[in-house]
């Protein structure tokens, strides 16, 4: 893909709420994607089809949901972006002299997001937030303002 000031690449959590129109965290999240050429890594795309399936989605929205993933840029695996992977959990690891909690498909996720120089939108600030090289937009805070207000 190429970099431009115009992309972000999106987390699974935030495709997850921009698919629905009724969740209130999509709202949240909307300025960060008007306007904008929404890219998803392989490893959200897994993510999300997985998360269908778990939950029985009938042909209807699963039919929705290949709609919009094929609105978005797919980010694949490539070489450079496994060398970004190894490097950031290596940095991981050395920045806090113990492997630091960070999940394998999230060490994914940021790969794609700073081998393309893409910002990366994301609800899991904590997750992402001590990468280096990982430019995170995140309305974490925001969020569960929203959410403690529900409940």
């Amino acid at each position: 893909m190429t970099t431009t000031n115009n992309a972000v690449l999106v987390d699974t959590d935030v495709f997850s709420y921009l698919l629905n129109s009724e969740d209130k965290r999509a709202e949240v999240y909307k300025k960060h994607v008007h306007n904008k050429t929404v890219a998803i890594s392989f490893v959200t795309v897994g993510e999300v089809l997985y998360g269908a399936r778990k939950r029985k989605w009938g042909k209807k929205r699963i039919a929705a949901l290949n709609a919009r993933l094929k609105s978005v840029v797919i980010i694949p695996y490539d070489m450079d972006v496994c060398r970004v992977y190894a490097e950031l959990k290596d940095q991981a690891k050395t920045s806090t002299g113990s492997d630091r909690v960070i999940g394998a498909n999230d060490l994914w996720v940021a790969a794609c997001a700073r081998r393309h120089g893409l910002p990366l939108v994301s609800n899991n600030r904590r997750h992402f937030e001590a990468l280096p090289g990982v430019d995170l937009r995140s309305e974490a805070p925001a969020v569960s303002k929203l959410q403690a207000q529900q409940h």
